[in-house]
């Protein structure tokens, strides 16, 4: 399944790059100057001023906000920018109003309700449009012009909104059928890396079972009896491959060296891996191994059982000590880990 992350329709507008913050500033530049142009014959500066902040915050939230569709709440607060930047300017303008860039904020919220479409909230576009046709049709009818001019100045917007509309139709569909494909890839990637690293592992395994029992099998291989040396050799080689196999995680150098050492002496080692190391940090990981191989070293006779807990212990590792008395060791994840 994909996340918000790789289903984001703003990676494919493009949303997120610097050219669309460019853009975004531009836009407020341009809010900006159609409404020092546009308020030459209002009867005050700071509502035109309050509608350009409305409308850039608008486009702000259409570029910066995550979800797909758009957050219900940041959805409602954009259907009404239209409205709301259309009452703020209307309400200093003569009537009738000079012809121009004076209803500026019909075009320019016409921008937010397509890009509103792309995103998923088309219906709640159409609605926003609504409202701001009804704004204007208000306004004109109330300042006594009818209501004839303000669907005359408002209506002809509603052809970019259908026109986002049919596109979104056509976008989001794809963009749908591209998260999947993303999906998909970003399986068969992790697929074909967990693949390649099973291989790796089994290469490295095959070559160290190659360089510690070739010399062996092939003396075997010549048919001639083995000494007592030899076949000692064979017990603690068959021993160090069955530690490789139960206990990976304590495969380190140091308690290898350690384990064969204490075969030597006499004592019978067992170590098994029950994974609660795995998640630890490394240097947590190299102090326990060192941890083990001082006691592996400590001990001449008897059995040690070495144990990797599972996950969720109070303990990491446990080792049991049988010989001229029973101890057992219990080592943890460091106070500072």
């Amino acid at each position: 399944m994909t996340d918000a992350t790789t289903r984001d329709v703003r990676d494919l507008l493009g949303m997120r790059t610097p050219a669309a913050r460019v853009l975004l500033a531009l836009y407020a530049v341009v809010c900006s100057i159609l409404a020092v142009f546009g308020a030459e014959d209002a009867s005050a500066s700071w509502p035109p001023a309050l509608a350009v902040l409305v409308c850039t915050l608008a486009a702000y939230a259409l570029v910066s906000v995550q979800g797909d569709p758009l957050p219900r709440t940041v959805t409602i607060l954009l259907a009404a920018t239209g409205a709301v930047s259309s009452a703020l300017v209307f309400s200093v303008l003569p009537s009738p109003p000079p012809p121009g860039i004076a209803t500026w904020p019909l075009g320019m919220s016409t921008v937010i309700f397509t890009f509103m479409c792309v995103r998923g909230r088309t219906f709640a576009a159409w609605i926003g449009l609504a409202g701001m046709i009804a704004t204007t049709s208000y306004w004109t009818q109330a300042t006594g012009q009818g209501i004839a001019p303000g669907l005359s100045l408002s209506v002809v917007n509603a052809a970019p909104v259908l026109m986002s509309t049919f596109f979104a139709f056509t976008l989001r569909p794809l963009a749908r059928s591209i998260y999947v494909l993303r999906a998909v890839s970003l399986q068969r990637s992790a697929e074909q890396a967990a693949a390649a690293a099973v291989l790796e592992e089994r290469d490295a395994q095959l070559d160290r079972l190659d360089a510690l029992a070739r010399p062996l099998l092939e003396r075997i291989a010549t048919g001639e009896g083995l000494g007592p040396g030899e076949r000692r050799a064979g017990v603690l080689l068959e021993a160090r491959l069955r530690d490789g196999l139960r206990a990976p995680v304590l495969q380190d150098r140091t308690v290898v060296d350690a384990a064969e050492a204490a075969r030597r002496r006499g004592v019978d080692v067992v170590m098994l891996d029950d994974h609660g190391m795995d998640a630890i940090p490394e240097a947590e990981q190299a102090r326990i191994r060192r941890a083990v191989a001082d006691e592996l070293d400590s001990v001449s006779h008897g059995s040690v059982t070495v144990r990797v807990l599972p996950p969720g212990r109070r303990a990491l590792v446990t080792i049991l000590v049988v010989g001229d008395a029973v101890r057992r060791i219990e080592l943890g994840p460091s106070p500072q880990g």
